[in-house]
C-alpha cells in the first residue's frame, strides 16, 4: 500500500473537491445554451435568450398567477391507490410513492382557490413531472372537484394542461375519467361559467381527447406539443409526410385549433382580462393586500386548505 497516493492525495482531493448541486445550469433544449437556474427560475422558466418555455411545476405555475401568490387549496376526494394490482417492471404502487416523493404532490394535478387581478377563479395545473401528468383517478377527481368547486362559487375554471394521457396502470378506469371530466365541462357551459383552458408543453393522448379541447377559450403556450397521437404514428398511418411544425402550438393556431398563443410573461394578464370579458365583472386594481371577499376567507399561507370535499355521484 503507497501511503502518498493512496492515503494523502484522496483526502487533499476531498478538501478541494466542492459541492454543487445538479440543476445549478440547464441546458436549452432549443439552442442548447447552458443558463444559470435560478435566472431561468426567476424569468418564470422561460430561457432569456431563446424564449423557449420550460415545464412548470404545478407550485410554481400557482404561484405564477394568483394574486399574492396566496390561494386555497382545494381538497380532493380519496381514491384507491393501485386499484387493479398493476406490475410491470415495478409495482405501480412503488411508482406512485417516487413520484409522490419527487414533486411533493399527492397526484398528477394539483387545484386552488384564490383570486386572479381580484377576480375568484379555480385552477387546476398538471404536473408533467408526475408520472408524466397522466390521467388517472385521482387526477379524474381533482377536475371533477374543481368544476363542482367552481360550479359552488359561480366563478371561471382554469386549466392548465400538460400530459401524456391516460394512465396505462389504471387502465379503463382511467379511460372512465375522459367523459366524467367532459360532463363536468358541460355542466360549466349550461351554468354559463367561463372553463378556459390552457395547453402547454405537452398536451396529447386522452386529455387532448376530453377536457383540454373544450375550453369556450383555448390558449397555447408559444412552442407547446399538442395533439392525440404521435407524428410518427401518424405519418405511418397515413404514409405521408407530415408538414414542418405539425402538432405544434403556432401551428395549431393558423390551423383554427388553438385561438391564441400567449408567452408565459403575458399569461396572467390574459387570463385575468378574459375572465372578466366572460363574467362581464370591472377591471379591479389590485392592491398588494387585495380586500377580501365574504366568499374568500384570509388564508394563513398559500396552499391553505380550503374545505373538505363534497361528494359527488
Amino acid at each position: 500500500m503507497n501511503w502518498l497516493t493512496n492515503v494523502v492525495r484522496p483526502k487533499i482531493r476531498n478538501i478541494l473537491r466542492r459541492e454543487t448541486p445538479e440543476n445549478l445550469w440547464i441546458k436549452c433544449p432549443d439552442s442548447g445554451q447552458l443558463v444559470f437556474y435560478k435566472d431561468v427560475e426567476s424569468n418564470q422558466f422561460v430561457i432569456p435568450g431563446s424564449n423557449y418555455h420550460m415545464r412548470m411545476g404545478a407550485m410554481a405555475r400557482l404561484k405564477s398567477i394568483f394574486d399574492n401568490e396566496t390561494w386555497f387549496d382545494v381538497a380532493l376526494p380519496e381514491v384507491t391507490a393501485d386499484p387493479l394490482k398493476f406490475r410491470d417492471e415495478r409495482k405501480y404502487a412503488d411508482r406512485i410513492k417516487d413520484a409522490r416523493a419527487k414533486t411533493g404532490l399527492n397526484d398528477a394535478i394539483k387545484a386552488g382557490y384564490g383570486k386572479l387581478e381580484g377576480t375568484a377563479v379555480v385552477i387546476a395545473v398538471q404536473d408533467f413531472d408526475f408520472m408524466g401528468g397522466s390521467l388517472g383517478m385521482a387526477a379524474g377527481e381533482a377536475i371533477v372537484r374543481g368544476l363542482e368547486l367552481a360550479l359552488e362559487k359561480k366563478s371561471p375554471f382554469i386549466v392548465f394542461a400538460a400530459s401524456g394521457g391516460a394512465r396505462m396502470q389504471e387502465g379503463i378506469l382511467s379511460l372512465m375519467q375522459m367523459p366524467r371530466t367532459t360532463v363536468g365541462v358541460q355542466l360549466m357551459r349550461e351554468a354559463k361559467l367561463p372553463y378556459i383552458v390552457v395547453l402547454t408543453n405537452p398536451t396529447t393522448g386522452g386529455v387532448t381527447a376530453s377536457y383540454a379541447m373544450l375550453g369556450d377559450v383555448q390558449i397555447a403556450e408559444p412552442g407547446a406539443l399538442i395533439g392525440f397521437a404521435g407524428a410518427r404514428v401518424i405519418e405511418q398511418t397515413i404514409r405521408e409526410k407530415l408538414p414542418d411544425g405539425f402538432q405544434r402550438a403556432e401551428y395549431l393556431k393558423d390551423h383554427g385549433m388553438v385561438d391564441m398563443v400567449v408567452h408565459r410573461h403575458d399569461m396572467r394578464a390574459t387570463l385575468a382580462r378574459l375572465c372578466r370579458l366572460l363574467t362581464k365583472a370591472p377591471a379591479v386594481e389590485v392592491a398588494s393586500k387585495p380586500a377580501l371577499q365574504a366568499d374568500i376567507p384570509a388564508p394563513a399561507a398559500s396552499g391553505a386548505e380550503l374545505a373538505p370535499a363534497a361528494p359527488h355521484a
